[in-house]
C-alpha cells in the first residue's frame, strides 16, 4: 500500500476537462436552448472551474460541482435577461407548439421540450441532470444545494408532470 503523498493528488485539470466536458455542455445546451448561450455558458463554466480548482478541498465531488457552476451560470443569464429584456420564455414555447404542424413524433418531442421547460427551475434541472446526464441523486442535490430527498422529490414531481402531460 502506497502511502506516499503523491497518491493522494487530485487529477489535473486538464483530465478533468476531458472526462466531462461532453456531458457539461450538453447539459448546458439542454438547459439554454440555445447552442450560442451554451457555448459561452460552457467556456464560462469551465473558467470559473479553473480558477477555482485549486481551491477544491473534496476533490471526490467534482461532476456534481461542475454541474453546479454551470446551473448557476444558467439561472444568472436567464434572470438577467429576464429583468433586462423582460422576456417571458413560457408564452413563445407555447406559440411554438400552438404553431407546429409536423407530423406526430415531432409534435410529441415539442411537446415534452414544452413541458419539460414550463417545470418549476429545480425540478427542470433536476429532471435534466438524472435522466439526460445521468447523475446519481446524491450528486444532483450537490448541484443544486439540497438534500438527496428534495432531489429525489423534484425529478420524482418533474417526471409526474412530464407524464400527465403526455
Amino acid at each position: 500500500m502506497d502511502k506516499s503523498p503523491i497518491a493522494h493528488l487530485p487529477p489535473p485539470f486538464d483530465e478533468i476537462l476531458r472526462r466531462h466536458e461532453r456531458e457539461i455542455m450538453r447539459f448546458l445546451v439542454r438547459t439554454t436552448r440555445d447552442h450560442e448561450d451554451a457555448l459561452d455558458l460552457f467556456q464560462e463554466t469551465w473558467l470559473r472551474a479553473y480558477r477555482a480548482y485549486p481551491k477544491l478541498q473534496n476533490t471526490d465531488g467534482i461532476r456534481p460541482w461542475l454541474y453546479r457552476i454551470a446551473t448557476n451560470l444558467c439561472l444568472n443569464r436567464t434572470r438577467d435577461r429576464a429583468r433586462h429584456q423582460g422576456v417571458v420564455y413560457d408564452s413563445e414555447l407555447a406559440e411554438i407548439a400552438s404553431n407546429a404542424a409536423i407530423d406526430n413524433a415531432h409534435d410529441q418531442v415539442l411537446q415534452l421540450k414544452v413541458t419539460v421547460q414550463r417545470l418549476p427551475r429545480k425540478q427542470r434541472e433536476a429532471v435534466l441532470m438524472r435522466k439526460f446526464a445521468g447523475l446519481e441523486y446524491d450528486e444532483i442535490a450537490t448541484a443544486l444545494g439540497c438534500s438527496s430527498e428534495a432531489a429525489r422529490a423534484d425529478v420524482y414531481q418533474a417526471m409526474k408532470k412530464i407524464r400527465l402531460a403526455e
